[in-house]
């Protein structure tokens, strides 16, 4: 939560290095959303890190790998009458996901290695960018947990759980904010402020954030239940304000997070929230006359109104590919956007 004390010359090469993992970590959120979208990610039923990274090079090769997908409930219950081409499609999506993680891995850290033996880094960073390293390193693991939750440890279930669905975008979200963050830090290393008792306009950047963020892990719920594909239909749902289905899962709370339904109503509501907290930050950033807050407010505003809309148009369309990956994509840009406003809010009350 400070700037870093880090050498002039190697602000610039240091910021561009976790400019670009940035930018993969956002590319590895949306090919893991599409890995969920095109049904391809239990089409790889073994975690082999190392090894892994060689896809299938010859027809036996293929065919054991197409073998040992036929033995999970999704080939099962419902892709019988998968050929082992359509196999192979959805295997690609899963392959390139697992060795894009694999890339931002080494992204990581030979750079953060050079850096560290020229002398390059300060503690506060190296503590920093080792802490990212380890839970990267967990990343992969909850990936591999998440995925074995579909192989049919769970029983007959054709997707992974959606609970472990959420716990591994969380900790991605986790893994890409806390990066960003450490990027506005480097970038303002030469502003030495010191931390201070946080104005009202911080407090609501942070809630602002918390709630964007607690909505994207409501849309991992909608992901995970395929909610996205049932009642089309808005403002309403199949007619009505509340689903008919709520309290036919037992016990109660399962309704929440289980019920496809429900996970959708939740993130219709969790929409409109961060819409009415987004229009009061940005009535409560215009009361300031720093104009880097005034344009990052509304830069925010903008993207989660925009937001809104495509969510809409999204549903009512039924969740088409294109869509849902915009969507996605466009629910990354507004963490970071806010997070983004965090950070500048903050800075400005550290001296005040």
């Amino acid at each position: 939560m400070h700037q870093f004390d880090i050498k002039q010359r190697a602000q610039k090469p240091v910021a561009i290095w976790l400019m670009v993992i940035v930018v993969m970590l956002i590319a590895m959120i949306v090919v893991g959303g599409l890995t969920r979208l095109t049904d391809s990610g239990l089409s790889i039923t073994e975690w082999k890190p190392i090894t892994g990274i060689v896809p299938p090079l010859s027809a036996e090769a293929w065919q054991s790998e197409f073998e040992k997908y036929q033995q999970i409930p999704e080939y099962k219950l419902q892709n019988k009458s998968m050929s082992i081409d359509e196999f192979k499609g959805i295997y690609w999506w899963e392959w390139g996901h697992r060795v894009l993680g694999r890339t931002i891995g080494f992204v990581v850290l030979l750079p953060m290695i050079f850096f560290w033996l020229r002398g390059m880094l300060c503690t506060g960073l190296k503590l920093r960018l080792s802490l990212l390293f380890v839970l990267g390193g967990f990343q992969g693991y909850l990936g591999w947990w998440m995925v074995h939750s579909g192989l049919g440890g769970l029983g007959d279930v054709l997707d992974v759980s959606p609970y472990r669905l959420v716990v591994h975008l969380g900790m991605a979200l986790l893994i890409l904010g806390i990066t960003l963050w450490t990027w506005m830090d480097i970038r303002l290393s030469e502003h030495r402020r010191h931390w201070h008792t946080q104005s009202n306009l911080t407090r609501l950047a942070w809630a602002l954030l918390a709630l964007v963020f607690v909505q994207l892990l409501l849309g991992g719920f909608v992901a995970g239940n395929d909610g996205g594909y049932i009642a089309n239909t808005w403002p309403l749902i199949n007619g009505g304000l509340v689903p008919a289905s709520f309290g036919d899962l037992q016990p109660f709370w399962r309704n929440w997070f289980e019920d496809p339904l429900i996970a959708q109503f939740n993130h219709r509501i969790g929409a409109y929230l961060v819409l009415i907290v987004t229009i009061v930050y940005l009535w409560q950033v215009f009361k300031q006359n720093k104009i880097e807050l005034r344009l990052l407010g509304l830069l925010v505003a903008a993207v989660i109104s925009l937001q809104v809309l495509l969510g809409i148009w999204t549903l009512i369309a039924v969740s088409p590919i294109p869509l849902a990956v915009a969507h996605q994509f466009l629910a990354l840009i507004a963490f970071l956007s806010v997070l983004g406003a965090v950070h500048a809010s903050s800075r400005y009350y550290r001296s005040s």
